[in-house]
Formats: structure tokens, sequence, C-alpha cells
């Protein structure tokens, strides 16, 4: 049973929905900036080709320097098997800590992601609300209109005659009738 009531706990948390409309919004929002990023682009489009020409050789130049970087390296290596291990394990060690700081910061990520969700999910759910109650108000005004029409119908009154019964004095003594009760009518099927 332990892993089925996971698995509902799992299903039952909103969050994952909420970091989903947070990455929606925050993804409409930059959408927002490129038409004036294309504009400025645009603009700038003769610049950037003299700026790229220029970093494409500042790259040559680099790519020069890191090969005779790499050549030296290779020529420099330890021989020493030792050596070389420990500075693979230091590397590793690195990795490990270079990839603990990432996953730390993708939950930051997720977790800011998940509360701006729900900030949209909640702004949206107040939208709903405040539309239903337009909604809820028209109807009501609709049927305040629609009792006022019933009030205004008159009705018909309709005259009963009275009609004076004598009793008798003895008759009166006697105990009434009794009188039979109706019968209910059933409906047959």
């Amino acid at each position: 049973m332990p892993i089925s009531d996971d698995l509902r706990k799992t299903l039952a948390d909103p969050t994952p929905l909420y970091a989903l409309a947070g990455a929606g919004d925050l993804a409409v929002e930059k959408l927002r900036e490129v038409p004036e990023l294309a504009a400025s682009i645009a603009a700038d489009r003769k610049g950037a080709q003299e700026k790229a020409t220029a970093r494409l050789q500042e790259a040559g130049a680099r790519l020069t320097e890191a090969q005779a970087k790499v050549a030296e390296t290779v020529s420099t290596l330890p021989t020493d098997l030792k050596a070389l291990q420990e500075r693979a394990q230091g590397l590793a060690l690195q990795s490990v800590g270079r990839a603990a700081e990432l996953a730390v910061k993708a939950r930051e990520v997720y977790d800011e992601l998940a509360e701006r969700g729900k900030v949209v999910v909640d702004r949206q759910r107040k939208d709903s609300a405040e539309e239903l109650n337009v909604i809820a108000a028209r109807a009501e005004s609709k049927a305040d209109a629609f009792a006022a029409e019933v009030d205004v119908v008159e009705v018909d009154v309709v005259e009963v005659d009275v009609v004076e019964v004598e009793v008798d004095e003895d008759e009166s003594a006697k105990p009434a009738a009794k009188r039979p009760t109706p019968r209910k009518n059933t409906p047959k099927p």
C-alpha cells in the first residue's frame, strides 16, 4: 500500500501544474520582448557584422593560442600514472560538486516557476469568480424584473353568493352525520 499512497500523493500535488503555468507565463513575458529585440537587431545589423568579423578574427587568434597550449600540455603530460589518477579524482570531485550546485539551482528555478504558476492560477480563479458573480447579478436582476411583472398582472376576483341555511333546533341536538372521506385517485400505470 505505501506505493499506492505515494502515487496518490504525487498525483494530488498541484505543484507541477503550477510550475508549468509559471513557465508558460514566463515564456509569454519573454516572447513579448522579441519584437523590440528584432527591431534593435535590424537597426544594428551593419555594426553587428563588423563586430562579428572582429570577433571571428579574435577567435582565430585564440584558437591558435589554444592549439599551442594543447600541444605544450600534451608534451608535458606527466608519465606517472599515479599523478594522472589523482588529477582524475580531483576532476571527478569537482564535477560532483558542480552537479550538486546545478541540482540546487534547478530546484530553486522549479520552485520559482511553481510559485509564479500558482499566482497565475489564482488570478484566473479570481477572474472566473468575478465573471460568475456578474452572471449571477444579471440572473438576479432578470428574476426581479420577472417577479415585478408577475405582481402587475391583475387577478380576477370570483364573487361568491352566501346562502343562508335554517337549522331546526331538534336537529341541532343530534350529532352531525359523519361525512365519508373522499378517495384519493391514484394514477393508473
